[in-house]
């Protein structure tokens, strides 16, 4: 289940820096939001929440987040919903109109005063001209409302504080509350379940009492998800046990109060086990003095690098002017032509031109064609140097995202630099290779890395000779810097991958990255264009991995694959280079997991029957219990 979440994850990270997708998600969660928010009621009554969403961004996000709601007052409210129709078109015209205007920023009152102002101006026109019958009270909460999330939004947009991020998801339960696809299965339970076992106490709170609000239910949801906050605390033998805790609360404030009303069960239950797929939440580590401030500065920098990123991504490049080559194209074809006065032709010259010189309708071809052609080819330089360009900007992108990523683990690591965990296993690593010339074109590294990890890489530079070990070499010294500084391997190797892409050594090395935790046993395989390994049993061998194309090729599509393996059991781990055959380590009855690794590398490597050509290396790695000597 983690390979299959960590896979997904990468795939969405993967999909997110394409231009178009990331419209789309945009648009969706803006739009999606504030479809949800509409949906928002106090006393049966619509409310103007997502009104102040509107108003806290700009452009056109502001006027997808206007659409949004508009559908969602129809949809949640029908006819009900009218005057959230207007306060959505009002609040939209208003995004659109005021944009990132500094007065706005240097005012952050006025958001609020705005949907305030709005709420009460579209209320009175409704009570005067269709005699709307909504009480007076609900006409000043709506008021509130509205300046509380023109207040709210805003500022949790701006910067993530915890006591926003506590009512915003308060917020967003008692808007869910509302929607309910199917009668035993509501969003808002779904939502505040996963408050309760993700988020901490307060979320939790603030979750209970938006279902309290929303008056869905007549169990006390309040005292449900703070109970459900309390159980998930409870340090359970099986980690899962604690997604358990809503349904198990709320089957408690059930039996207590005598309200038997099963319809909040499944939402809760289901919300439970979606907390699994959340990142596990930092330990509670109190900061004091230099340990403090060097977290602050590491989080301000992850920051800085996010929105340096975000920055780079929003910012498209500048278009191939194909018309301004093709004018140039006319000047040198037709400025010193004889009939250029009476040529009908120059008036009507197409772009086109320049894809199929010869389809060109010219008296004169002869002049023509050759400029065409001399088009064509800086027409293609330039869309060569704009394909270059993109790979650096990607390429620049990445590693932001890469150094904002290595930042934050820094800071949620340096409360705890003294709570290293125990290595209940040792590693042991050996490598035999053989060479037809003096310089070898594999490299093989073993080194240990922070936090219980060990690290093993294979290297085989492509080809033979000193080009090959070059290029092995410096691969493997760039990996050990980055891996021993606590560098994630992931983003390790897509930074090699970006430099093997901008240096055009497409095809350069392949890489057998292996990542032992010495606190569990387990290993995680990364490997990107190597040929495949082999997990040796004591009851027989399994293939491990495929042949895929090396690193180099593209810094957006190109990627590696990621294998994870158990060596608790004293399984061997073989990694192989190109010049090394392995089909026939599973017929082989010699080769034994128990053997020590440096004979086992060199009985699988004096058999093997690659290309004797090629360099060949044969790493073979396995786990010891860290109290036995050998």
């Amino acid at each position: 289940m983690e390979t299959y979440l960590r896979r997904g994850r990468r795939t969405c990270q993967h999909l997110l820096l394409l231009p178009g997708v990331r419209t789309g998600a945009v648009v969706l969660a803006w739009g999606g939001s504030a479809f949800f928010l509409s949906a928002a009621s106090l006393g049966g009554y619509a409310q103007p929440l997502a009104m102040g969403l509107i108003l806290a961004v700009d452009g056109w996000r502001g006027a997808v987040t206007a659409l949004g709601a508009m559908l969602g007052y129809w949809v949640f409210w029908g006819t009900a919903g009218l005057q959230g129709l207007v306060w959505s078109a009002a609040g939209g015209l208003l995004a659109v109109l005021l944009g990132k205007r500094k007065v706005v920023e240097e005012q952050p009152l006025m958001v609020p005063a705005i949907a305030a102002f709005l709420t009460a101006v579209t209320g009175l026109l409704f009570q005067l001209v269709l005699r709307d019958a909504v009480p007076v009270p609900i006409y000043f909460l709506r008021l509130v409302l509205a300046a509380g999330a023109g207040l709210l939004f805003p500022q949790a947009l701006r910067s993530r504080e915890p006591v926003t991020d506590w009512l915003v998801g308060g917020v967003a339960v008692l808007a869910l509350a509302q929607a309910s696809p199917f009668p035993y299965l509501g969003l808002g339970y779904i939502a505040a379940g996963l408050l309760a076992v993700g988020c901490p106490f307060p979320a939790a709170a603030l979750g209970g009492l938006g279902l309290d609000l929303a008056q869905v239910t007549k169990i006390p949801m309040t005292a449900v998800l703070c109970l459900a906050s309390f159980l998930r605390l409870i340090p359970f033998e099986r980690k899962w046990v604690r997604y358990l805790a809503p349904g198990a609360a709320c089957l408690a404030v059930m039996a207590v109060c005598g309200i038997w009303d099963f319809t909040p069960l499944p939402g809760l239950v289901l919300g439970g086990a979606a907390g699994i797929l959340l990142p596990p939440s930092p330990e509670n580590t109190r900061r004091r003095g230099e340990t403090g401030i060097a977290q602050v500065r590491l989080e301000l920098g992850a920051e800085v690098m996010g929105v340096t990123q975000q920055l780079l991504l929003e910012t498209a490049p500048p278009p191939i002017d194909a018309a301004a080559v093709l004018e140039k194209v006319r000047q040198r074809a037709c400025g010193s032509c004889s009939a250029r006065n009476t040529c009908r032709e120059q008036s009507s010259m197409d772009a086109a031109w320049l894809q199929n010189p010869l389809d060109a309708q010219c008296r004169k071809s002869g002049r023509l064609i050759p400029e065409l052609r001399r088009g064509q080819e800086q027409l293609k330089a330039l869309k060569a140097d704009h394909a270059r360009q993109s790979e650096y900007r990607w390429a620049l992108v990445q590693q932001y995202q890469f150094l904002g990523e290595y930042l934050r683990d820094l800071a949620d690591s340096l409360p705890r630099r003294g709570q290293r965990p125990r290595a209940w296993f040792r590693a042991e690593a050996a490598a035999r290779t053989r060479s037809r010339e003096k310089a070898n074109g594999d490299r093989c590294l073993a080194f240990p890395g922070p936090e219980c990890r060990y690290y093993v890489v294979l290297c085989d530079g492509m080809g033979t000779g000193l080009g090959a070990a070059q290029e092995g070499q410096s691969t493997g010294s760039l990996l050990r810097q980055m891996l021993t500084a606590g560098f994630p391997a992931a983003n390790a190797l897509r930074t090699l991958n970006s430099i093997l892409a901008l240096r055009g050594s497409a095809g350069a090395v392949t890489v057998d990255l292996a990542e032992l935790h010495l606190d569990t046993g387990h290993v995680t395989l990364y490997k990107w264009g190597a040929a495949p390994s082999w997990l040796l049993r004591r009851r027989g061998a399994e293939k491990i991995g495929t042949a895929t194309p090396p690193p180099g090729i593209s810094v957006t599509e190109a990627r590696e694959t990621v294998e994870k393996l158990s060596l608790r059991r004293g399984e061997a781990l073989v990694l192989l280079s190109d010049g090394v055959d392995g089909e026939g380590i599973p017929r082989r009855t010699d080769l034994t997991p128990d053997m020590p690794p440096g004979e086992l590398a060199a009985k699988i490597l004096e058999y093997g029957r690659g290309r004797q050509e090629d360099d060949a290396t044969v790493a073979v790695i396995r786990l010891l219990p860290a109290s036995l000597e050998v």
